[in-house]
């Protein structure tokens, strides 16, 4: 996948299964088309598992032999993940990211795919169906949003600015409880905070300049390499918190992306320094 006609091909993947499975099921979900999962606020509808089933189906004609990790299904079998982490290539994907907004009738979702190979994310998707484009990136080769008329313009970070005048996005839902006490009265440091629910568009923001800064506890793979490499490659800095570059190995334990690394390190001070 070292070609953007390549990864154009595969953007049509996700553009068409947003247009046969998603939108058709937006503020149209029956009763019985939304369940929990591992608890109330970790939903999956009808139109998660109707796009997983179209995007891996597609995958697996234009990719053969290239294993699809998605989030529903990992979440039926656990050791997909340890698959995801390990294997030479795979793709990891979440079909509806920001479910819990889609649910809810906000348009504010997205399909999120990275190719990882031995765990590192090398070409990216991040697909929006409501304004049909997607972000994509492809290791050393940049980042952009390409739209549906094959149009395309370059993604770049923010300048970087004093941590007073950051716009960040601060998820702290999964923080433990002694760290939760710390993180979250700091918030009020950053110029101003949003949490979208929706990682595939807190990562394009983070890439494109509105938001300066992430934080992330919980690092399943489907949420967070697709962004990691189209943030790179458009200029940021992501690490976990303890420095190490990102890997889908890591689950949990936090994730701090910014424009540059001394913009990273201002962010982890301002939000974990005992």
């Amino acid at each position: 996948m070292r070609s953007a006609e390549a990864a154009a091909s595969v953007a049509a993947v996700l553009a068409e299964a947003a247009v046969t499975e998603v939108m058709p099921r937006f503020r149209n979900l029956a009763a019985g088309e939304v369940r929990a999962k591992s608890g109330p606020q970790d939903l999956v509808t009808a139109a998660d598992e109707a796009c997983e089933r179209a995007v891996v189906a597609a995958l697996e004609r234009i990719a053969p032999g290239i294993p699809v990790v998605g989030e529903e299904s990992a979440a039926a079998d656990p050791s997909m993940l340890a698959r995801a982490a390990s294997a030479e290539w795979c793709f990891v994907l979440d079909p509806v990211d920001g479910t819990a907004n889609f649910a809810a009738g906000l348009p504010l979702f997205g399909t999120m795919l990275a190719l990882l190979h031995q765990g590192e994310p090398v070409a990216a998707w991040m697909h929006d169906p409501i304004l049909h484009d997607t972000a994509i990136a492809l290791a050393g080769e940049g980042a952009w949003v390409e739209d549906r008329h094959g149009r395309r313009h370059d993604l770049r970070v923010a300048e970087p600015v004093p941590l007073g005048a950051m716009r960040a996005a601060v998820s702290h839902r999964y923080l433990p409880p002694e760290l939760a006490g710390r993180v979250r009265p700091r918030l009020g440091l950053f110029g101003a905070g949003w949490e979208l629910r929706c990682a595939a568009h807190e990562w394009r923001l983070a890439a494109s300049g509105p938001i300066h800064a992430l934080f992330y506890w919980r690092l399943m793979p489907w949420d967070h390499a697709p962004g990691v490499l189209i943030h790179r490659e458009a200029g940021g800095h992501a690490a976990l918190i303890d420095g190490r570059p990102y890997h889908a190995s890591v689950l949990s334990g936090g994730m701090i992306a910014a424009p540059d690394r001394d913009s990273w390190e201002a962010v982890r001070e301002a939000l974990l320094a005992p």
